[in-house]
């Protein structure tokens, strides 16, 4: 959008955060229209689904803060299971070399896909094993899910690939029946979860389940579904919910979220909000309509100040860039770390030769040109 979907987002929030009396309401006009420039659905006044709107905002704002201006060609790469950690790594790195901004230092994280060949029911024993980023976690709800965890084992829960869905096995070169299975790799600081309270029947109507399902205001810790080795906590707090009332066709959106200045919580509806008591809360902790819960990494819980109802405690946000591997998620080795280090001062040196050069000819074109590739190369985070 050119930025101009970044700066009618930061206007509302400086409106928000700088209302003239506590009851004002922010009426964001023009945040609606840049959207809607954007992802042109979105005019008018029908109903929309929030995550849709949520997943066009983000990726918009992503690109206009995008700090790549050109994009390289990257390959994924692929792993057989030896590996995992080193292919993670070079998945990451690819996915940077093409993605760095403030929305990918918050909200994304990385999955570990992996696919094995069942051809005549046994297979050939052959995997393909590739690391893919997300930005929010979509949990399948059914009959038997009751907790968030329920759901979150059913989304990790191995499927089976046949008919029109075959893969095609790179060693048995045809397509064949195969297991797919996916698995919790990183976790961001800020982790969005949608509760897929919407689906289809056989017959190809839309429905809603109205279901509870039970999920934690505090401490939600996700060690046991994380396999790579992370650095950072896998414990969360949840800090806002996006409700959803009603049914497919006619339907009303709320959300509870927690004030930072005060840790209480409030219910925003349209332009009514309002803080909730101790017997409102349980609704926040017992929600069957919620749709989108929002979670923010709890980074140390030996330093949290608990207090009646949460942990209040800080999120540390580390900016993701090329050249400081021990900044990104995963737990960079030592040789790893030393290798970009090496490279980082490699870059120095080239770049202090040039400027020297270019002190001496300073009428140099070239040596100018030089001297700027070499800055672009150092700022390349």
């Amino acid at each position: 959008t050119g930025g101009s979907l970044a700066i009618a987002y930061s206007q509302v929030i400086s409106q928000m955060w700088w209302v003239e009396t506590e009851r004002s309401v922010v009426i964001p006009r023009q945040f609606k229209l840049a959207i809607s420039k954007f992802a042109p659905q979105f005019e008018g006044y029908h109903q929309h689904d929030s995550l849709e709107l949520l997943s066009f905002l983000l990726d918009g704002i992503h690109e206009d803060l995008n700090r790549v201006t050109e994009k390289p060609y990257v390959e994924d790469p692929e792993g057989d299971g030896s590996n995992d950690s080193d292919i993670a790594l070079k998945a990451w790195r690819g996915y940077l070399l093409r993605n760095r901004s403030i929305i990918v230092d918050l909200f994304q994280g990385q999955l570990r896909s992996t696919l094995t060949c069942k051809k005549d029911g046994k297979g050939c024993g052959h995997k393909s094993i590739k690391f893919e980023p997300f930005m929010y976690l979509t949990l399948p709800i059914s009959d038997k899910t009751k907790t968030i965890d329920d759901c979150m084992d059913l989304f990790l829960c191995e499927e089976e690939l046949s008919g029109a869905d075959r893969w095609y096995c790179s060693k048995c070169k045809t397509h064949v029946d195969a297991t797919k299975k996916l698995d919790l790799w990183m976790l961001p600081p800020i982790l969005i979860v949608n509760l897929k309270r919407f689906e289809f029947t056989e017959r190809g109507q839309r429905m809603k389940i109205l279901k509870p399902i039970g999920y934690d205001l505090t401490q939600w810790k996700l060690t046991n579904f994380v396999k790579g080795n992370q650095t950072a906590s896998q414990a969360y707090d949840l800090y806002a919910t996006i409700n959803h009332y009603g049914d497919t066709n006619h339907g009303h959106y709320t959300a509870y979220a927690c004030n930072r200045m005060n840790d209480k919580w409030y219910e925003f509806n349209d332009s009514r909000f309002s803080k909730l008591d101790d017997d409102e809360l349980n609704e926040v902790e017992d929600n069957m309509s919620a749709y989108v819960l929002f979670y923010n990494r709890v980074e140390d819980s030996s330093n949290l100040v608990e207090t009646r109802r949460r942990i209040s405690s800080s999120t540390t946000i580390r900016r993701q860039s090329l050249g400081r591997p021990h900044l990104w998620p995963h737990n960079v080795t030592a040789d790893e770390e030393s290798k970009n280090t090496s490279n980082r001062r490699e870059n120095f040196k080239n770049f202090t030769r040039v400027k020297s050069n270019s002190s001496m000819t300073s009428s140099n074109n070239q040596s100018l040109g030089q001297q700027q590739s070499m800055l672009s190369l150092l700022c390349s985070v």
